[in-house]
């Protein structure tokens, strides 16, 4: 899942940190961290998926309501789904449990005493994330950004896309300005020419691409992007309950599989219409970029090979001030309990 829904990153962290830091129900004996072994129900707390996804869907169709009672635990929805980092700091604030990212972000967030681990991985988006240009700009190659304003989001998939690209044809980072700006607030500078061109996946490509008027200088197979899509879990529920994060992730694989093979029954759950819908040419779009994307999976010995490269990459290109040690927050999903 490229699952973020392009919603602000402080709002996102606004929403959340309104949430209890309460990780589970109390149970008869007023113990809030009551267990699936104990009288109490677990709550699991997720960001809201909005109108597209597997957790969308299961949230309508009350299917993840039924995978999570069988191992004691419910959802709690806090927030909406957005940028990693404002997740990353609610899941070390103990104000969320789960969260969806990149391993860019991940990375940059790990950076910073991390209370969280990853315990899936879905392989790097071929086609739904890269580098945008507007139709009509003379900017043919990853070449001709030299000189040129890209937009991309600091330390996250943006950033490493245009650092890659830039890598793969052998020009030197600073020979491109960087215009940080967060995601949700940069469709409208690019529109307006403000900028270049813009380094982003699906959630925000998938409308630009959709009107016609923008398209991919270079997709992340073009690139040779490892920007894998992660779940974490806040590293003290994965300890108190690894029966849920493992359940959690059954449901997870199993129905990413079934998106994969029926992308358009996963568009629009909640409603067909309004800011949240995807209409028109953007829906074939997102239909075509799901149905050639990955699916959700344990992390095995080649993905852990791919997302150290990312980290050396980073290092290397002073977006963290050193490697950083992504082995040491992995977690085996299929060895939990």
């Amino acid at each position: 899942m490229r699952p973020l829904t392009p919603l602000a990153a402080l709002a996102a962290l606004a929403a959340l940190s309104t949430v209890t830091a309460c990780g589970g129900d109390a149970d008869a004996d007023g113990d809030p961290k009551a267990t699936t072994q104990g009288k109490g129900t677990v709550t699991v707390r997720i960001p809201d998926p909005g109108n597209a996804g597997v957790l969308a869907r299961g949230k309508k169709d009350g299917s993840l309501d039924k995978a999570l009672a069988a191992v004691g635990a419910k959802v709690a929805w806090t927030g909406s789904a957005g940028p990693f980092a404002p997740a990353a700091q609610a899941m070390n604030a103990d104000q969320l449990d789960i969260a969806t990212g990149s391993i860019t972000s991940g990375i940059t967030s790990l950076s910073q005493s991390p209370g969280f681990a990853f315990f899936t991985a879905t392989d790097p988006d071929p086609v739904g994330e890269g580098i945008l240009v507007r139709e009509g700009s003379d900017i043919a190659s990853v070449r001709d950004l030299v000189g040129r304003k890209v937009a991309v989001n600091k330390g996250g998939t943006g950033e490493y896309l245009l650092l890659k690209a830039l890598a793969e044809a052998g020009i030197p980072a600073d020979k491109v300005e960087r215009v940080y700006l967060r995601p949700d607030q940069t469709a409208a500078v690019f529109n307006a020419g403000q900028v270049d061109a813009w380094a982003v996946w699906s959630t925000y490509a998938v409308a630009e691409i959709g009107t016609g008027k923008a398209r991919f200088l270079a997709d992340g197979a073009a690139i040779g992007s490892d920007n894998y899509s992660l779940n974490a879990v806040r590293s003290g529920f994965a300890k108190e309950h690894p029966e849920i994060v493992e359940a959690l992730y059954a449901y997870l694989h199993e129905n990413s599989a079934k998106e994969k093979k029926d992308p358009a029954a996963y568009l629009n759950v909640f409603t067909d219409a309004g800011p949240t819908a995807v209409t028109g040419r953007a829906r074939d779009v997102q239909i075509g970029f799901t149905g050639k994307g990955g699916t959700v999976d344990p992390i095995g010995p080649e993905d852990i090979t791919r997302f150290k490269t990312v980290a050396r990459f980073y290092a290397d290109q002073k977006v963290t001030p050193a490697e950083v040690d992504i082995a040491a927050h992995l977690l085996d999903v299929e060895k939990l309990s």
